[in-house]
C-alpha cells in the first residue's frame, strides 16, 4: 500500500506533491484507474447538454402512455400473460419516470417541452387509444400488444439517438436500461402475440 501512494505520489501532477493518488472505477470486470489530482478534471461526467434533456422530457411523456395503456389490461384484458406483461411495464416504467423527474430537479431542466409528442417514435394515436378503451378480451389482447410493441420499439429508437448525441452518464445509463428492458419485452410480446 505504501508503495503504491509513493508511486503514485511521484506521478502527481498536483501542486501538493503529498496529496494521495484518487481511485477511477471503471466498469465492471474492469481494473480500476489511478490518476494524480490534477487529472481529476479530466474525470467530471459531462453536464447535461440539449439532447440530454430533450430526451428525459421527452421519455417521460411516452412512458406517461405506456402507463395510460397499461392501466386497461385490468378490466380489459383476457389473457394472464398479457396482464402480467402490463403489470411488469408498469411496475419499469414508473420508477423510471420518477428517475427522470429527480434527474430535471438535479440538473435545473424543465419539465415543459413545446415539442409535438404525437410525432415521438412508438406514440399512439388518439384515435388508436380510444379503439384500445374500447376494445376486450381478445381483440383488446393483440390491440395491446401491436401497440405496445410498436410503443416499445419507438422508445428503443429515442435511446438510441440519444446514445448517439447525449453527453451525460446519468441519460446515458437511463438510456441504456430502456433499450435492454424494452428490447426484451418487445421479444415476449412478438412471441405472444400469435396466441391471443
Amino acid at each position: 500500500m505504501t508503495i503504491l501512494l509513493v508511486i503514485g505520489g511521484a506521478a502527481c501532477t498536483s501542486s501538493d506533491p503529498d496529496a494521495p493518488p484518487i481511485i477511477v472505477p471503471n466498469g465492471p470486470g474492469e481494473q480500476a484507474q489511478t490518476i494524480s489530482p490534477g487529472e481529476a478534471s479530466s474525470h467530471i461526467p459531462a453536464p447535461p447538454n440539449d439532447a440530454d434533456r430533450t430526451y428525459v422530457t421527452m421519455m417521460i411523456v411516452h412512458h406517461q402512455q405506456a402507463l395510460s395503456m397499461t392501466s386497461l389490461v385490468p378490466t380489459r384484458a383476457a389473457n394472464g400473460t398479457v396482464k402480467g406483461i402490463a403489470s411488469r411495464i408498469e411496475d419499469s416504467q414508473k420508477p423510471e419516470i420518477g428517475a427522470m423527474e429527480q434527474w430535471q430537479k438535479q440538473f435545473g431542466a424543465s419539465g415543459a417541452s413545446k415539442h409535438d409528442h404525437s410525432t415521438m417514435p412508438g406514440m399512439a394515436t388518439a384515435a388508436q387509444l380510444d379503439a384500445l378503451k374500447n376494445a376486450s378480451g381478445g381483440a383488446f389482447d393483440r390491440m395491446f400488444l401491436e401497440l405496445m410493441i410498436v410503443h416499445h420499439e419507438g422508445a428503443v429508437k429515442m435511446a438510441t439517438d440519444l446514445l448517439g448525441a447525449g453527453q451525460n452518464v446519468l441519460v446515458e445509463e437511463m438510456a441504456n436500461d430502456v433499450i435492454s428492458t424494452q428490447t426484451d419485452e418487445i421479444q415476449r410480446m412478438r412471441d405472444l402475440l400469435p396466441q391471443v
